[in-house]
């Protein structure tokens, strides 16, 4: 019998906006699991103070009005990247991977503006080498086995892993969409699939003001993805509802952390 890699895959935490018990969530699953691999298919940090769109109806300050507010958000992405860190390390996963998202690309178009602040570029902001992450930049795949893997914002539409598929042909996971979506054909040399696996952000208005109240269809999710002979993998997608889920036989509880 020949053995499993088994990967665990997290979308959109646009951390420090991310929902905290689905993140307590993960990192049960990430100790239980015991995980060979985690890929993390980026928007890791909301970015606000990085993003051209928080200008777009009023004046830019000063830069040195600026760097108080991107320093402080740069500390709290690093500070909850540890929390997940910390369990990847407790549960022995070695093998990291993070494909960068259009919120994360905002500080390498800030440096951009500004090449004289490097350090801003993201991931030298999110210490990407120092712990251990293999770098996609924006818009690169990631490919394992026979499924690739990036942020998600290439193809879009209300049926996006349709669009995806038929556009890529071949299977693929991505995030940014904040929903869950599966689309699959079978073709003459077999079966492919396109995942939108959601989020693991704040959900709340308050926390996404930019809808302006809008209803959305945004969805608590990560995946669990067993690559086995041949590049063949099969994919557990797992929901977390209001803070909980169940996973190989034990409810995982958010709410008590």
């Amino acid at each position: 019998m020949s053995k499993v890699k088994r990967a665990i895959v997290t979308p959109d935490k646009h951390f420090p906006l991310h929902d905290r018990a689905s993140i307590s969530v993960l990192c049960q699953a990430i100790e239980m699991v015991k995980p060979n691999i985690y890929i993390d298919l980026g928007d890791i940090g909301e970015w606000n103070s990085f993003s051209a769109w928080k200008w777009k109806r009023k004046k830019k300050p000063p830069l040195e009005h600026i760097i108080p507010g991107l320093d402080q958000e740069v500390q709290d992405v690093n500070e909850c990247m540890d929390i997940i860190d910390e369990s990847l390390d407790k549960a022995g996963c070695k093998e990291r991977y993070i494909t960068e998202g259009n919120h994360d690309n905002w500080l390498n178009m800030f440096v951009e503006e500004y090449p004289y602040l490097p350090q801003y570029k993201f991931k030298k902001a999110v210490k990407l080498k120092e712990r251990g992450y293999k770098y996609y930049p924006f818009g690169k795949y990631l490919k394992i086995g026979k499924l690739y893997f990036y942020h998600g914002h290439q193809f879009g539409g209300q049926y996006h892993a349709a669009n995806h598929l038929r556009k890529k042909g071949c299977n693929v996971m991505y995030g940014h969409w904040h929903d869950l979506q599966q689309h699959s054909v079978t073709h003459h040399d077999g079966p492919k699939s396109a995942w939108s696996i959601g989020c693991l952000k704040d959900m709340s208005h308050e926390a996404n003001e930019w809808l302006q109240h809008r209803d959305t269809n945004w969805a608590h999710a990560f995946a669990i993805v067993d690559f086995y002979h041949g590049g063949h993998f099969s994919v557990h997608t797992v929901q977390i509802i209001k803070g909980k889920t169940s996973l190989w036989g034990e409810v995982l509880n958010g709410n008590r952390s």
